[in-house]
């Protein structure tokens, strides 16, 4: 069973509390969607970590990692996806007030909004092979030979998940309660511009493998 559970808190706490482009997406959902896109962003970026453990406990990430190409594949695969984000967050800068998140879709709108929320947190977290780094290297520190493995792995993932799911709860809701702060055109566009342009960076630094 999993061993060591306080260290293994605080390794996961300090991980998702790491600037990268978790952060970025999560800040850039919830300035234009609000709160509830943010959370459907969480969502998948928790099925994404979910999967990734679950992975990295079948063994599959093991193998992934140690053949090149599919690496290589997946490595810019996530760069693209994130490269895709900034692109779009750069187009918003320029969006007028009136079409931007304070405006009121319809009922479908709504739904459309909440699933492409819930894909980009998902993507993100897939398209992320640092993750799956994670998820082979650290996990399996914390995880004894003394009852099944397999088990306590999906465990440890659970609890990964959870605790990176809460502090990015909590981010977003400081960022929401701030929101009026950053609700002028100008600074919401200078926001937007400087979160499009970490999302670019971070999406050429993972295509390239640095």
């Amino acid at each position: 069973m999993p061993t060591h559970l306080s260290a293994f808190l605080v390794t996961t706490w300090l991980l998702a509390m790491l600037p990268g482009a978790g952060q970025a997406l999560m800040m850039r959902q919830t300035l234009e969607g609000g709160t509830r896109i943010a959370r459907a962003t969480i969502a998948g970026t928790a099925t994404g970590l979910l999967l990734w453990s679950g992975t990295a406990a079948a063994g599959l990430s093991a193998v992934l990692l140690a053949e090149p190409a599919a690496y290589r594949a997946l490595r810019i695969a996530g760069g693209v996806v994130l490269a895709v984000l900034g692109i779009n967050t750069l187009r918003s800068a320029r969006t007028a007030p009136g079409s931007g998140p304070d405006a009121a879709p319809g009922a479908a709108g709504r739904r459309t909004g909440l699933r492409a929320a819930y894909l980009a947190g998902l993507g993100t977290s897939l398209g992320n092979p640092k993750a799956g780094v994670f998820a082979v290297s650290v996990l399996p520190q914390f995880v004894t030979a003394d009852g099944p493995v397999l088990v306590s792995g999906i465990a440890l993932g659970a609890v990964w998940t959870l605790v990176t799911a809460c502090w990015y709860l909590l981010f977003t809701f400081a960022v929401a309660r701030g929101r009026a702060l950053v609700s002028r055109p100008a600074v919401r566009r200078g926001l937007a511009v400087a979160t499009g342009a970490v999302l670019l960076a971070l999406g050429a630094a993972v295509a390239v493998g640095v």
